[in-house]
């Protein structure tokens, strides 16, 4: 347990600034936004983004990633005990666990859905044409009582409102849905962040007699990232810049744990970086809070170049997600 001169120090409180404002900053950007993701189809969250390809092989993929890291989280547990948890990179193993455990819940729901009703593997244009007749079709029903000059006036509006404002087609996700996106979001930068830094800033100042690099330790931090890579070439998820709020509010979260723990009973730090007693603190957590942004943006640009990619290389298998036209929002 550190002393009360140990928190009063000047490093400290600059360091507590550096992670109270942009916590602060994001929770507003967050009620001011209602936090809520919108999607071009639920059918996003279960279907492959593979002409033809059924949801069950989506379904079989999540469910062996999540059988093979509980497996591997266990040897570790079994190995080195609970203490593990202490770690941020045992944090974004099990948080990838959950990801695919949650996603294991919403492929199940779809396929049953895809079994009453099989989703329509079409291109951009044929799903808007669906939206439109679809949109014709429910103005027939509920205006089936009003005088026919009147339909045909509500039909012509309906119609013009659809064909020019595509955003009338994206509808909002519930809570299970909603918390995938936000698990996804999370575990693309925590699985960049955490295997980056452990291969290459102290993997390479951590050899010695103390540490020694064993295969266990190697799949954990490298098999997270490997399955949501997998992950993502096969799913159409969306995948936005805003999901980085999610993802800085995950390690700080991580950050305020640590302290709490150095605040009652422990003296360690698991990693130098965090260390308060040095002048340099500030800077580290500073270089940290910034890394955020590149680890999150790699991972961007790797949704994105898949998508530019197997669009050229397989125009006629790959489905181009809509999700990128408004990529913005």
């Amino acid at each position: 347990m550190e002393k009360l001169e140990y928190w009063l120090q000047w490093q400290v409180l600059t360091c507590a600034l550096i992670i109270i404002l942009p916590t602060a900053i994001t929770l507003i950007f967050l009620r001011k936004r209602g936090g809520v993701h919108q999607i071009e189809s639920a059918a996003d969250l279960w279907a492959p983004c593979w002409r033809n390809l059924h949801p069950k092989w989506l379904l079989f993929y999540r469910a062996f990633s999540f059988a093979a890291m509980a497996f591997l989280l266990y040897q570790t547990v079994s190995s080195f005990g609970l203490f593990v948890f202490f770690f941020y990179t045992q944090w974004t193993f099990a948080l990838v666990m959950v990801y695919f455990a949650l996603a294991i819940i919403v492929s199940i729901q779809g396929c049953r859905i895809h079994s009453k009703k099989p989703l329509a593997q079409s291109q951009s244009g044929e799903r808007d044409r669906f939206l439109k007749k679809d949109s014709e079709d429910t103005i027939k029903h509920e205006t089936s009582t009003v005088t026919n000059s009147k339909e045909k006036e509500g039909k012509s509006f309906i119609n013009s409102a659809v064909h020019n404002n595509p955003a009338s087609n994206v509808q909002q996700v519930g809570f299970l849905e909603n918390l995938l996106l936000i698990l996804y979001a999370i575990c693309a930068g925590a699985v960049m962040l955490t295997d980056i830094v452990f291969w290459c800033l102290l993997l390479p100042f951590m050899t010695g007699e103390n540490f020694k690099l064993t295969l266990l330790i190697g799949c954990m931090h490298s098999v997270n990232a490997i399955f949501l890579l997998i992950e993502s070439a096969l799913n159409r998820m969306p995948f936005r810049w805003f999901g980085i709020i999610y993802f800085l509010l995950w390690s700080i979260a991580y950050v305020v744990f640590q302290w709490v723990l150095h605040a009652c009973c422990f003296t360690w730090w698991p990693y130098p970086f965090l260390d308060l007693s040095t002048p340099f603190a500030p800077l580290w957590y500073l270089a940290l809070g910034l890394v955020h942004v590149p680890c999150y943006g790699f991972y961007l640009l790797l949704v994105k170049a898949k998508h530019a990619a197997f669009s050229r290389m397989f125009p006629h298998s790959f489905l181009r997600s809509n999700w990128l036209h408004s990529s913005s929002n």
